[in-house]
């Protein structure tokens, strides 16, 4: 939880933790951030065409809550790339549970390559 507790509505974690990741592009962040996308333009292009306004700020926001951490790979200019911390990467198991029900119950939705259902 993020250090001044804005998002804590009740003591549920329930819906504290949809309110870090229950809106509909960061999940689809952390995907793209596990298989293996780093940098700002490589999540933009994703297949899902998140507006960059909303990229910007949900980056941010995952930064502030320590789920990833922007790096500086390039100086002039500056570029930065985005790496998932440990507490990014634990919702990866959300993701596969996830992957597992829509593979279920949504018809036509692809099967997730095996290394992504067995990664911990």
């Amino acid at each position: 939880m993020s250090s001044d507790n804005q998002f804590l509505r009740s003591g549920c974690p329930i819906v504290n933790g949809l309110d870090i990741f229950g809106d509909k592009w960061t999940l689809v962040i952390i995907r793209d951030l596990v298989c293996g996308k780093e940098t700002y333009s490589e999540l933009a292009d994703s297949p899902e065409k998140i507006p960059t306004n909303r990229l910007a700020e949900r980056l941010k926001m995952l930064e502030a809550e320590n789920m990833l951490v922007k790096e500086l790979y390039q100086s002039k200019p500056k570029r930065y790339k985005y790496v998932l911390t440990t507490k990014g990467r634990d919702i990866l198991p959300i993701l596969q549970d996830i992957a597992k029900w829509g593979n279920n119950y949504v018809e036509g939705t692809w099967i997730p390559l095996e290394w992504f259902m067995e990664a911990t």
